[in-house]
């Protein structure tokens, strides 16, 4: 697409030093020239944000250490689901396009993700159990104040203690303690933790303290009423959708990477209470204290805002996203760039 290149080079140089205002008015601008460029094809503007979300000039060089670590945390966790015997997914069909904060979209997906879920083997999977026990201890929508009960910090408390009793935290704790980034007492290391996925703050400024990391990346949240934010949580995914308070739209992949039922990344498109997450992204089938120990190394490592790693776990390469907000995790994240070992294919062709 020669022609946005150049269009794009010459409106950004023109753009550079002018106002906030300004700049968004170019972005607008921008969008509105691509629409009109794709009228007659099939891309669209959010085809072409999925592209580049996904793009390989954009990503980072990949980390070799991580990557090396989280297949060890891989191996460890023993508490994973496995595909085709404890759940089964249907991925169906690929997602279009949709604004974010629509009300409707073309559903690709007939059927529910999860056909079925083994909810036996999850209740006797303690740090699953109590998991559970935590997904309805949050407001959904921003902007309302989080009241926390006493029996609520109890469950928290339970929850913490159970991940770390796991291996999985084990060796992520061992390897923090390794870095000079965690103190190797268990009751400083679960107060980090806490710090970071349970204290509450404001995500609306103009209210109370109504948000934490846990809350944003396993529960979901709602913004305003027309926006899905976080909710990067395969179980509460499951639970939500045979609730039928969420309905699955199909996936989102580039063409020549499309995803299996086994894959443990999806890019996913849903709706939730009625308003249409466009993009969404979750681990399936893994563990609660594996996705807590993955992001929670890449918090403690970085003091970046927002930190994007490049890693490669299993047989799939992805991008693990992670943004601050303060001492606290604003959100946290994995992108599925490729699966079934197609990056090592196609570098070694």
């Amino acid at each position: 697409m020669p022609e946005l290149r150049v269009y794009v080079f010459r409106r950004a140089h023109a753009q550079l030093y002018y106002s906030r205002e300004a700049v968004a008015q170019f972005l607008q601008d921008l969008k509105c020239w691509v629409e009109k460029f794709c009228h007659n094809s099939e891309q669209s503007w959010e085809d072409l944000r999925f592209q580049s979300w996904l793009s390989e000039s954009s990503r980072p060089a990949l980390n070799q250490e991580l990557s090396t670590l989280f297949n060890e945390l891989w191996m460890l966790d023993g508490n994973r689901m496995t595909p085709g015997v404890d759940y089964t997914v249907t991925v169906q069909g690929r997602a279009g396009f949709v604004t974010q904060g629509s009300h409707v979209v073309q559903d690709r997906a007939a059927q529910p993700l999860f056909s079925n879920v083994n909810e036996t083997k999850l209740s006797n999977i303690t740090t699953f159990s109590r998991l559970m026990s935590l997904l309805d201890n949050y407001e959904r929508s921003t902007g309302v104040t989080e009241r926390v009960t006493a029996e609520e910090r109890a469950e928290t408390s339970l929850f913490l203690d159970a991940v770390l009793e796991t291996e999985v935290m084990k060796r992520a704790h061992r390897y923090l303690v390794s870095k000079r980034q965690s103190s190797s007492d268990l009751t400083l290391f679960k107060s980090q933790l806490h710090l970071i996925w349970f204290h509450l703050y404001h995500r609306q400024r103009t209210a109370g303290l109504d948000s934490c990391g846990f809350e944003h990346v396993f529960v979901g949240e709602l913004k305003s009423g027309a926006e899905i934010i976080g909710f990067h949580n395969w179980v509460q995914f499951y639970l939500q959708e045979k609730e039928r308070q969420l309905d699955y739209k199909g996936y989102k992949a580039r063409e020549n990477d499309l995803p299996d039922h086994d894959d443990h990344v999806l890019n996913l498109q849903f709706s939730w209470h009625n308003v249409v997450k466009p993009v969404g992204s979750s681990f399936i089938g893994t563990s609660p204290e594996f996705e807590m120990a993955v992001f929670t190394v890449i918090f403690l490592m970085n003091t970046e805002k927002s930190t994007n790693v490049l890693v490669n776990i299993d047989q799939c390469q992805m991008e693990l996203v992670v943004i601050r907000h303060g001492r606290s995790l604003g959100t946290a994240y994995p992108k599925l760039l490729s699966s079934n070992s197609r990056h090592v294919q196609r570098h070694s062709r």
